[in-house]
């Protein structure tokens, strides 16, 4: 099935699912990735689901809600029976358990609690007392560690005498007798090194780390810059409590990108696109009325001038060109400021050399389109002042639209709002009603 596209594979799994043919797919889906019977299930309609979802074998389900939205996944426990669900959940490592934890029944978690043991138990509840958000909450518990004062061939045979090797595993954590972390070996170091060398003596004593409570931001934008496989997250006294591998951190990324994209149009990367209209309807409806109230806004604007359009038609025609030229210029700032911001390569220390640079490129970026409109303007409606107005519209509102694409995520940081979910409404605002407002003011005070 490697070779399939995942459009062919859907089809194959339709076409089992209409004709009734139970056994070719649970072939099909025997032979699939869990991360791949996700996609599957969020990509089907919900009456689809359940016959797909009783071909997965227990093994494989907790893996696939580990993988799977939320919305879909509650929607898929529902339709299980909880003694299955707990088996097939209790099969997962423990940093997995606990992101699947939040989706399951008070009954489920609480014969999960009941059926590992004492260690186990204690380690998930240390998984979950951190926000999923937070490197606490990306973090596992199967860690590798030696002592400092032990030679690499003692580790070397220790590790040989493991049946496996905890996944991502590309070091071992230096610990003391008390668990603090006092550094870190590689594995390349531990198999290139003399034998007979202390492990304090090769290891790396300055090794990067996480506490608990680090955002997972801050912790996928240390495992880019540093490009780490694996990463320590240690408490207040430097003691060892897990490590966070990269799988976990591209899951993050790949989360904050959807988080950031669907967050522009007021939605949540968690809805299942098939959800009842119902429910579709009323999430989108509060995103929908912000619009509106800043639709009305700029209308608002447009009917104190009233008179000065019904005397020269011709500003209803060039208007939103000028408004439409502002809100894509801020786009533009905007998106910068943002991605900045969540680099955090735009801090308080150089928020004023971007302000002044992008003040710049708006008004020269200003300059030579609002002459290309005037041109145009002149020419079209035979006056030469109101290609002028225009002009000079065009400079105000691209001005104004730079201006606010660096001010507005920066002050929305400030307030704790999230600038990716608020910054593009509040531009359209700014440019749409500075945009009108320009061209209607300057054109009541020079032209009427």
């Amino acid at each position: 099935m490697q070779h399939l596209e995942q459009s062919d594979i859907q089809d194959l799994v339709l076409s089992a699912i209409e004709e009734g043919y139970d056994d070719e797919l649970q072939q099909i889906v025997g032979q699939l990735h869990p991360a791949d019977i996700a996609d599957l299930l969020e990509g089907l309609p919900p009456e689809y689901r359940p016959p797909l979802w009783r071909s997965v074998d227990i093994p494989k389900i907790g893996e696939v809600l580990a993988e799977v939205a939320d919305g879909v996944g509650r929607d898929l426990i529902e339709e299980m029976d909880p003694g299955e669900l707990s088996r097939a959940v209790q099969m997962l490592d423990m940093d997995d358990i606990a992101d699947v934890i939040p989706l399951l029944p008070d009954a489920v978690i609480a014969d999960i609690l009941f059926a590992v043991d004492k260690e186990s138990r204690h380690d998930l509840d240390a998984l979950i007392s951190y926000p999923e958000d937070t490197a606490g909450g990306l973090m596992n518990v199967d860690t590798l560690t030696a002592r400092a004062d032990i030679s690499l061939a003692v580790v070397q045979r220790y590790l040989r005498l493991k049946s496996t090797l905890p996944e991502y595993t590309d070091k071992l954590f230096v610990v003391d007798r008390e668990n603090h972390l006092t550094g870190t070996i590689d594995l390349s170091t531990l198999l290139t090194a003399d034998p007979a060398e202390k492990v304090g003596a090769v290891c790396n004593k300055s090794p990067v780390t996480f506490g608990p409570l680090t955002t997972s931001a801050d912790v996928a934008d240390a495992f880019q810059r540093y490009n780490l496989i694996s990463a320590a997250v240690v408490d207040d006294d430097n003691a060892l409590l897990g490590r966070i591998t990269i799988d976990d951190v591209v899951d993050v990324i790949q989360e904050n990108a959807d988080r950031n994209l669907m967050a522009r149009a007021g939605l949540d990367e968690e809805d299942d696109i098939f959800q009842p209209v119902a429910q579709s309807t009323r999430k989108r409806a509060l995103w929908l009325g912000v619009n509106l109230v800043t639709a009305f806004l700029a209308s608002f604007v447009i009917g104190l001038f009233e008179s000065t359009i019904e005397k020269m038609v011709a500003l209803a025609v060039l208007m939103p060109i000028v408004a439409s030229m502002g809100g894509n210029a801020g786009t533009q700032t905007l998106t910068m400021v943002v991605r900045g911001l969540a680099t955090r390569t735009i801090s308080r220390a150089n928020s004023g050399v971007i302000l002044r640079k992008e003040f710049l490129v708006g008004g020269l970026n200003g300059l030579i389109w609002g002459l290309t409109v005037a041109v145009v303007a002149a020419l079209w409606f035979r006056n030469i002042e109101l290609g002028v107005l225009i002009a000079l519209a065009m400079v105000v509102n691209l001005v104004a639209a730079a201006a606010a694409g660096v001010l507005i995520p920066m002050l929305l940081e400030k307030l704790g709002v999230d600038p990716a979910l608020a910054g593009g409404v509040a531009l359209t605002t700014v440019t749409d009603v500075v945009g009108f407002f320009a061209v209607l003011g300057l054109a009541t005070v020079f032209l009427l």
